[in-house]
């Protein structure tokens, strides 16, 4: 399912328009983006939750020439599944 097809699927399920759906769509986006931009987690119960990781720097390989190079440290947003969700799936 892509954005679009997630956003028609949002406006017949909440009876809305697809502009009101995308609006409704960005909104959540963007909350859970700022959220994470703050390391703040995001936790929809029966869902699941959003997080920062901090993933500390490393040595690499470049993959064409074998050379080391250094990998800097970075955050990396991670989702963990709520049980909810996982029951729904399996």
């Amino acid at each position: 399912m892509n954005k679009a097809e997630l956003i028609d699927h949002i406006a017949v399920q909440a009876d809305l328009s697809k502009a009101a759906a995308t609006r409704a769509l960005e909104a959540l986006v963007d909350g859970v983006k700022h959220s994470l931009k703050n390391c703040e987690s995001v936790s929809i119960v029966g869902f699941g939750t959003f997080t920062v990781s901090k993933r500390l720097a490393r040595a690499g390989r470049n993959p064409r020439t074998g050379a080391e190079i250094k990998i800097k440290a970075a955050k990396v947003p991670k989702f963990r599944a709520g049980k909810g969700l996982k029951d729904f799936v399996n």
